[in-house]
């Protein structure tokens, strides 16, 4: 057996005993207390990854200036984050739905069910990747928890070859996946209260890094001003009311009057720039 095969097999942190037992056994205080103590893990591990995830999201942002867009890969729990965040991206800073991209593998019935050896084939990844004419401006972030899944793995490995910057986000350290990214972004979070279970810890993890990528690409691409999402969609009226009351508070109007113009230019930050021309 290779040395590669060999390593799948190695006992990771994410797939470590519990630091807790007869889990069965505990009262629910005890066991609600015991998730918490080891949620407030998460944030640590995140902070030591700083560094390197400030390195990547500033390559990003220079390609992404370029047109690049950026491409989630992922499988499983780490899939659906990759989704969730990317789908999120359109409403809340006005972006077109084709700038951040979650890929899961086995499509999209995957987000609802689990899609048998969906994970397992190293190949799909980039055969997905190449239907939206991937080139050297975009970026291709891997996320695996285990950072053992053929699927991202192979995805990363095929971009990386082809010119594209590749980072990953993983919870154990020296994974595969940390080998064949660029920039391999590693919160380790270790053992999951329940053992394995990697939609607690490392799934906080990884959305807690994904919504610093993606909200600090935003902000630096100019989709926010001060602390407010001027591009937001107004998909809903509590989107309507939250945009009247920006504008009451920029331009110092009454509420049906910031309404009225929020509606006439369809965002906030289209109708302050009406009013600094004049318009």
């Amino acid at each position: 057996m290779s040395q590669q095969n060999d390593s799948k097999f190695v006992l990771s942190i994410t797939e470590s005993p519990s630091r807790f037992q007869d889990l069965e056994k505990m009262p629910v205080r005890e066991l609600i207390a015991s998730i918490n103590e080891e949620d407030a893990r998460v944030h640590v591990a995140v902070r030591e990854a700083l560094p390197t995830i400030e390195k990547l999201i500033t390559r990003i942002i220079e390609r992404m200036k370029k047109g690049g867009r950026v491409f989630y890969l992922g499988a499983g729990t780490s899939g659906r984050l990759g989704v969730l965040d990317a789908s999120e991206l359109p409403p809340t800073f006005g972006v077109p739905d084709n700038v951040v991209i979650g890929i899961i593998a086995g499509g999209d019935v995957a987000l609802r069910k689990a899609v048998e050896n969906a994970e397992d084939n190293p190949d799909r990844a980039w055969e997905e990747l190449q239907a939206f004419n991937i080139g050297p401006n975009d970026t291709v972030i891997g996320i695996a928890a285990s950072g053992t899944t053929p699927y991202v793995i192979g995805g990363i490995e095929k971009a990386r070859a082809n010119g594209m910057l590749t980072g990953c986000i993983t919870c154990n350290p020296g994974s595969m996946i940390a080998r064949a990214a660029e920039i391999p972004i590693e919160a380790v979070t270790g053992p999951e209260f329940v053992t394995g279970s990697t939609r607690l810890k490392a799934g906080t993890a990884q959305k807690m890094i994904l919504n610093m990528i993606t909200t600090t690409i935003m902000i630096k691409l100019g989709k926010v001003k001060g602390n407010r999402m001027v591009n937001m969609q107004l998909t809903n009226k509590k989107l309507v009311i939250r945009g009247t009351r920006m504008l009451m508070d920029e331009l110092s109007l009454d509420f049906e009057s910031a309404r009225e113009l929020l509606l006439k230019h369809g965002s906030v930050k289209k109708a302050l720039e009406s009013r600094q021309r004049g318009v």
